[in-house]
């Protein structure tokens, strides 16, 4: 069962499903039991990094959250992770997968990109990531102007020791970035979901309910993850200097999470 910190809408389909409504994101805006906070690492200094683009403008339209930074302002001419995220948004529930079975996560995102450079997916683009600091997995979609893509990676963010795979032919840090041929376009809304099956080790990805992504074999088991919303760009950082602005701006549009705890 995932473990929550808020009273979640729940309803249940059969005695072996069960459905979470996770949203909440006036919260973000009132500070009122919130569901939802800014995202970054405490760092070896004693500092903490957040991503916070500090002029963005944050909307609640009924359920829907909408962030918009144009133009972009945060980098970090370090670290790599740092530098990736400039405004996201962790849940501050984490979700649990069954031992047996899948959990789901599922949303609409809608992702605009402002004067950025065409083709480009790593120029910026809206997200949804599933992240477990434990393992140092991400499981994600990008979304921009017009292209999308899956993301299936074991990150080395701050505090992350993750154990070298049984098979060293394998790396123990990875990221694939998939770009798909799923025609979008600036602001277009689509339904993502992604599937976790933790006894078998497998992922899925979907959009508007066709899979578009598998991956089996997976080398790390997540005992719990959370949900990030973000506007990020993803451009290697070049001696010792982020490379990641030039002007360009993000709007990011998400609605509610529904994550589907299904048992065999």
């Amino acid at each position: 069962m995932a473990q929550v910190t808020e009273a979640p809408k729940r309803s249940t389909s059969t005695a072996r499903t069960e459905t979470i409504t996770y949203g909440n994101f006036r919260s973000i805006i009132t500070g009122i039991e919130p569901t939802w906070q800014i995202g970054g690492f405490a760092l070896p200094d004693g500092t903490e990094w957040k991503y916070r683009e500090p002029n963005a403008t944050v909307i609640v339209e009924h359920e829907k959250l909408r962030v918009r930074a144009n133009p972009l302002s945060r980098s970090h001419d370090r670290i790599q992770v740092l530098d990736n995220a400039k405004h996201m948004y962790f849940s501050t529930a984490r979700f649990t997968p069954p031992d047996e079975g899948t959990i789901s996560v599922e949303l609409s995102i809608a992702g605009r990109r402002h004067n950025g450079v065409p083709g480009d997916l790593y120029d910026g683009m809206a997200t949804v990531n599933l992240l477990d600091f434990n393992t140092g997995a991400a499981i994600d979609f990008f979304a921009t102007n017009d292209k999308l893509a899956t993301v299936y990676g074991r990150v080395l963010f701050p505090g992350v020791v993750a154990q070298p795979p049984a098979d060293l032919n394998r790396p123990t840090y990875f990221c694939i970035f998939n770009e798909l041929p799923v025609a979008t376009k600036p602001g277009q809304t689509h339904l993502y979901k992604i599937s976790y099956d933790k006894a078998n080790d497998q992922l899925w990805w979907y959009i508007d309910g066709e899979e578009v992504d598998h991956h089996s074999e997976v080398p790390f088991k997540m005992d719990s993850f959370l949900v990030a919303l973000g506007l990020m760009t993803e451009k290697p950082i070049d001696d010792d200097r982020s490379i990641s602005l030039h002007g360009q701006g993000l709007t990011g549009e998400w609605s509610p999470l529904t994550v589907t705890i299904e048992h065999p």
